[in-house]
């Protein structure tokens, strides 16, 4: 099937060309995921006869699958002129990030808080990966409603949640840029990221 065809059921139909001309360009592996919490996407540098590879989550909205994969051969652009001798997320990384956004900012591609929260990321050198908070709510605006669902910023203190390995914690206070919370069973702390997605227990 024509690359074109399947990378438009995933990003925005006018970006599938030139991230279809970068995966010929570059000799990459593109694969579609599925689902992993702890990560968007991935990529992977040649190694023992494999090339280039990436992979970007399949349930990821249009625009954040399109920042993800822009973000992932960001990182194969620096490998190829760099190798393993500059830092993953250091100034190489965000300059090619930046080139490489650019042609989709000149598209018009992304709504206007989106490009926003890009450019704001691009410019702050705290922000060393798509855990960049306001990023990742800026993309988030753009999900499907899930029934059920509750990111840990927005439950009021005390509130039992539980995780989709059926674990179930209480939220206790935050701490700096986490919130702390009791897992119920063991009495551990865990420190969850604000915007980490839950299920409400009722009790």
């Amino acid at each position: 099937m024509d690359k074109v065809k399947v990378l438009e059921k995933y990003l925005p139909a006018e970006a599938a060309p030139l991230v279809a001309r970068w995966i010929d360009y570059f000799k990459c592996e593109f694969k579609i995921s599925r689902n992993r919490n702890s990560k968007f996407g991935d990529y992977r540098a040649p190694f023992d006869g494999k090339g280039h590879r990436i992979s970007v989550n399949y349930d990821l909205n249009p625009y954040a699958f399109l920042v993800t994969t822009v973000h992932e051969f960001a990182h194969l652009h620096t490998w190829n002129e760099h190798k393993h001798r500059v830092k993953p997320h250091g100034n190489e990384w965000k300059g090619n990030f930046k080139k490489m956004m650019q042609p989709f900012f000149e598209k018009d591609v992304f709504p206007a808080d989106v490009k926003r929260a890009i450019t704001s990321y691009l410019n702050n050198p705290a922000a060393s990966s798509c855990s960049d908070l306001n990023l990742y709510r800026s993309l988030r605006q753009y999900d499907a409603p899930k029934e059920a669902v509750h990111t840990v910023e927005k439950l009021p203190m005390h509130t039992i949640f539980k995780l989709k390995d059926g674990r179930v914690f209480r939220k206790e206070e935050k701490l700096r840029k986490r919130y702390k919370c009791v897992e119920l069973s063991t009495r551990r702390i865990y420190l969850f990221s604000p915007v980490a997605e839950v299920e409400v227990v009722e009790v």
